[in-house]
C-alpha cells in the first residue's frame, strides 16, 4: 500500500511523462503492411499516447506488419480517430465481443484469447502499451521468419524446460497460501496437471508485455483446456487473480516448439536499474515504471528517431 506522499509522487511522475509523450502525435503515421504480421495490443483510453509510442517504435524496428487493438471498453470516439490517422485504420475489436468460455474474466485473459484466434492465420506479436523499442530487433525478425514463437524472459535466468525439469527449480511454496502470487502457485502445481500437448510438457517463465506466436500454433482450445486443469485444483478465486494469463501465456511459448527467448541483455523488464546503453527493447513494469525518468528519456529518444 502506497503512501499519500508516494501516490503524490507517483502521479507527478505520471503527469510528467505524460507531457513528453505527447510529442508521439507528431511523428508519421504507420505505413501498414498486410505481410502476415499483426502487431496486436489491449489499450483504453488512459494509455493512449504511451501505446502509440509502444507500437510505433516497434514498427520502425520490425519494417513489418499491421496493427490490431483490443478495445477494453474505454476508448473513445476521439481515440479511435487518432488511431486510425496514425497506424493506418486499425481493426479495433471491443472487450465485450470476447467469449471467455471457461477462462477467467478479466486479467487480459481477452486479450489472449482473441490473439489465439487471430494467430491461426497470421504471425501476432503481442505488445503492451509500457513499452519502448530503441535498437534493432533482428531476434524478432528471426523468430517470425523462422515461425517460431517468441518471448521476452521474466527473469535472466529463464529457460525452456522439460516440465520435470522446471518442476525441480520451484521453491516449494505452498500453492494454496492466498499470500502465494498466481504465478507461484501455478506454477508449483504444474507437475500435477494434464497439459495436453503431444510429447513432453515445457514450460518457460517468460514476460506475456511481449510475447510472439506463429500461425497455427496452439490455440483457444488449449487455453481451455489448461485453465480447467489449474482451476480444480486451486479454485477460480484464485487462478482469477492478476498474473494468470501470462502464466498461461508462458504455457502456449513452451509447447509449440522451442520458443526463441529473446537475449536479456538487449531485451528487458525495467527494474529501477541503469539501462545499458544498447537496450533494444524495454518494459517498464508497472512498480518502477516511472523511476529515475528512464520511462520518459527512452519515450524521448522513441519520438526523435520516429521524427527523423
Amino acid at each position: 500500500m502506497m503512501t499519500l506522499r508516494e501516490k503524490i509522487v507517483r502521479r507527478t511522475r505520471e503527469y510528467l511523462y505524460a507531457i513528453t509523450a505527447r510529442g508521439i502525435f507528431d511523428t508519421p503515421p504507420i505505413v501498414p503492411r498486410d505481410d502476415g504480421v499483426i502487431l496486436f495490443s489491449m489499450i483504453g483510453t488512459r494509455v493512449l499516447k504511451p501505446y502509440l509510442v509502444a507500437v510505433k517504435s516497434l514498427h520502425r524496428q520490425l519494417g513489418r506488419g499491421r496493427v490490431a487493438i483490443l478495445d477494453d471498453g474505454t476508448l473513445t470516439a476521439d481515440d479511435k480517430a487518432i488511431l486510425a490517422r496514425h497506424l493506418g485504420n486499425p481493426v479495433i475489436y471491443h472487450i465485450a465481443d470476447v467469449d471467455p468460455g471457461p477462462c477467467p474474466v478479466g486479467c487480459v485473459w481477452e486479450r489472449l484469447l482473441l490473439l489465439l484466434e487471430l494467430r491461426r492465420d497470421a504471425y501476432v506479436v503481442q505488445v503492451d502499451s509500457d513499452t519502448v523499442t530503441l535498437g534493432p530487433v533482428p531476434e524478432v525478425l528471426a523468430a517470425i521468419d523462422a515461425g517460431s514463437d517468441f518471448t521476452l524472459k521474466g527473469e535472466a535466468s529463464a529457460r525452456w524446460m522439460e516440465l520435470s525439469e522446471f518442476a525441480r527449480t520451484t521453491p516449494g511454496l505452498d500453492p494454496f497460501d492466498p499470500e502465494t502470487h498466481v504465478q507461484a502457485a501455478s506454477e508449483e502445481i504444474m507437475p500435477r496437471i494434464d497439459f495436453g500437448v503431444p510429447g513432453p510438457a515445457h514450460y518457460v517463465r517468460g514476460c506475456a508485455g511481449f510475447a510472439g506466436f506463429a500461425p497455427g500454433g496452439l490455440g483457444r482450445e488449449a487455453a481451455e483446456h489448461f485453465s480447467r486443469e489449474v482451476e480444480a485444483i486451486l479454485g477460480m478465486d484464485s487462478w482469477i487473480r492478476w498474473g494468470s494469463e501470462q502464466v498461461m501465456s508462458n504455457v502456449i511459448v513452451a509447447n509449440d516448439g522451442e520458443p526463441v527467448l529473446l537475449p536479456y541483455e538487449r531485451y528487458l523488464n525495467f527494474w529501477n536499474e541503469p539501462l545499458a546503453s544498447d537496450a533494444a527493447f524495454i518494459h517498464f513494469i508497472g512498480t518502477y515504471r516511472f523511476h529515475r525518468g528512464a520511462y520518459a528519456a527512452a519515450t524521448r529518444k522513441a519520438i526523435a528517431a520516429l521524427r527523423a
